[in-house]
């Protein structure tokens, strides 16, 4: 499912049962295993609309989405069809066919409102389907997005009683698109032929007045302007002149339908699927199958609680998740990497530490691109500290190979030297002499023995240890040599004991210096990855914020030159804020040293050997970001 979803029907994803909604499960497992982006198309508007065939012809498929011939309504609750993108490489299409709105059945007009939030919250492309034409009835029938405001909140610490700006909603609604069936009308407008943007964008022009009516006639137009930036109509002739034939239009040909209709179908497609975008939350966030599903349960819960789904709360509960699972799956990398690049036992301690380098890095860029919203750095913390155990557990495993292998190469190696001190071959006049030269000869050996690993030294001593009181009995039982001789042998042998014990604490001060410096490398990896991924966030932020700033300008000029003089200053305010708000983040230069400094500390605790080269470490970082 990861790499192609192949579902050949549609399932409900929320459960609309006596007006109640539930979250199907059995959904949920489907978009748990979808680890691609998504791009989400939802589709709403009045029940027997046709919303459900427009969807089929997304899916590539006649039937599926079930359609609806009477005038009760077939779709209940919201369904979901997921599909390999057409266009989009690696990429999956997540379809939402919702239940038609305005139900005479429904006895809470509430329901209706939620069906039509979770689509506003779940897609990346938002489609409202109406009949005929955009006039004063098809936009009040949009009444539902005048609701927005107190059904959806994107920051957590808004009062209950509190509505939000809509500035905040630009960051993460979808595009928009009317499609308006069985249109009958000319493009024109004062006899000059028009395009259906511009159908569209002239049924949203606000109408002048101070009549109540009027200007709650203007309020679903002034939604619909100030919350979606990007918006695309297209008008569908009727799909076929024989009514008789509108009921069975799920077995109709293409060379059945009507021309002009099956142009403008395809019209359509091309469209979604060319422009639809990934669905992204707020700061660039990819979102994934698993994601959404996420998402849906998060919003849903809210939902069934009485509380008003909150887009921040989403996201951190999506992040707590989220951060979990790229723990796992960099540490997971980490350790596979090792076992396939490392060949035990390493011949230096060198050569492994520059393997787990590269595995390191490799480990923290996938945490990196998985992790967000890691505010106190507790998962990165959490990371670190497993990467280090790691390490330390291939350094014991390294340090057990290469014990056991010069063990075994020792004994072998040795097999002749012990056979003649069991014969008693060096327990005769000149015996020393000879024992030197044979112990000489196997230790040369032993030296050639290549890859013996960083416990070499250490198991070389140990033998030649247990071998000093054998070397000392052949030293005095051989009367070739004078007492003066004894005496000087044996302070050889002292030295050069005291030699190799010399050359082993050399060698273990050499590799406490190698960890050290492959820590501080760890730290420093760690800190320049996180600059360069909080670099990125802020380049996000600056992105979103200046979308918000363009969309605004352009709704006050279209007001101004619409004649609202009063609304569009209004903006004004708005529209500072706005622009000091990018100069902010364009500056925020000392936030981030504050921040770095502070995951810096919290690494520190994971990896205590960076603590001298902390301040010069967050130096050089400083002066990078300048």
């Amino acid at each position: 499912m990861a790499s192609s979803p192949m579902m050949i029907a549609p399932i409900c994803l929320v459960e609309n049962e006596k007006e109640q909604l539930m979250v199907n499960p059995k959904a949920l497992k489907i978009l748990k295993e979808i680890s691609q982006p998504i791009v989400v198309v939802a589709i709403v508007g009045l029940y027997r609309t046709g919303k459900s065939y427009l969807m089929n012809r997304l899916a590539g498929q006649n039937n599926g989405f079930r359609l609806g011939s009477t005038v009760r309504s077939e779709t209940k609750g919201i369904w979901m069809w997921c599909v390999p993108h057409p266009s989009k490489s690696k990429h999956t299409l997540v379809l939402l066919d919702t239940e038609g709105l305005g139900d005479v059945e429904k006895g809470d007009p509430k329901n209706d409102s939620w069906i039509f939030a979770l689509a506003i919250l779940l897609s990346s492309t938002f489609v409202y389907n109406s009949m005929c034409t955009i006039n004063h009835q098809a936009l009040e029938q949009l009444h539902f997005v005048t609701e927005l405001t107190e059904l959806i909140r994107t920051k957590s610490s808004f009062r209950s009683d509190e509505l939000e700006d809509s500035t905040e909603f630009v960051s993460f609604f979808p595009d928009f698109v009317w499609t308006v069936r069985d249109f009958s009308l000319e493009l024109k407008l004062d006899e000059r032929p028009i395009t259906e943007d511009e159908y569209l964008e002239n049924a949203l022009k606000l109408m002048t007045g101070k009549n109540p009516k009027i200007q709650n006639s203007n309020l679903p137009r002034e939604c619909i302007r100030h919350f979606f930036p990007k918006r695309k109509c297209f008008v569908f002739d009727r799909p076929i002149s024989d009514k008789s034939l509108l009921v069975r239009m799920e077995e109709l040909q293409v060379e059945q339908l009507d021309c002009n209709f099956e142009a403008q179908a395809e019209k359509f497609c091309s469209y979604i699927f060319t422009h639809a975008r990934t669905k992204t939350l707020r700061q660039g966030i990819i979102v994934t199958g698993n994601r959404l599903g996420t998402l849906v349960e998060t919003y849903m819960n809210a939902i069934n609680s009485g509380a008003v789904p909150c887009l921040e709360n989403a996201v951190t509960t999506l992040a707590q998740r989220e951060n979990l699972v790229a723990v796992q799956k960099a540490a997971d990398h980490y350790s596979k990497q090792m076992v396939q690049c490392l060949t035990l036992p390493t011949d230096t301690l060198q050569e492994l530490l520059d393997i787990h380098a590269v595995c390191e890095k490799e480990a923290i860029v996938i945490f990196m691109e998985h992790s967000f919203k890691d505010e106190n750095h507790e998962f990165h913390k959490q990371l670190v500290s497993t990467i280090e155990e790691k390490k330390e557990n291939f350094l014991l495993q390294n340090e057990e190979a290469s014990m056991k292998y010069c063990q075994d190469e020792l004994k072998q190696l040795s097999k002749s030297l012990m056979e003649s001190i069991s014969r008693g071959t060096f327990c005769v006049p000149g015996g020393h002499s000879l024992y030197l030269e044979e112990k000489k000869k196997f230790e040369q050996d032993y030296m050639r023995v290549p890859r013996k690993g960083v416990k070499a030294n250490k198991v070389l001593q140990s033998f030649q240890q247990a071998q000093e009181p054998i070397e000392e009995n052949i030293l005095q039982s051989d009367k070739a040599l004078t007492e003066r001789q004894k005496a000087i042998e044996v302070e050889r042998a002292k030295m050069e004991a005291a030699k190799k014990e010399n050359e082993l604490l050399q060698q273990r001060q050499e590799e406490q210096h190698q960890k050290m410096e492959a820590q501080e490398g760890s730290f420093k990896e760690n800190m320049e990855q996180l600059k360069e991924k909080m670099n990125k966030e802020r380049e996000n932020i600056l992105r979103e914020q200046e979308k918000i700033l363009e969309h605004k300008l352009k709704v006050q000029e279209e007001l101004l030159l619409e004649g609202f003089k009063k609304k569009s200053g209004e903006l004004n305010e708005e529209i500072k804020q706005l622009k000091e708000e990018i100069e902010n983040t364009k500056q925020e230069r000392s936030a981030l040293s504050q921040f770095l400094d502070i995951a810096g500390n919290v690494l520190m605790t994971v990896l205590p050997g960076t603590g001298k080269v902390l301040g010069a470490g967050m130096k050089a970082l400083s002066i990078h970001m300048k």
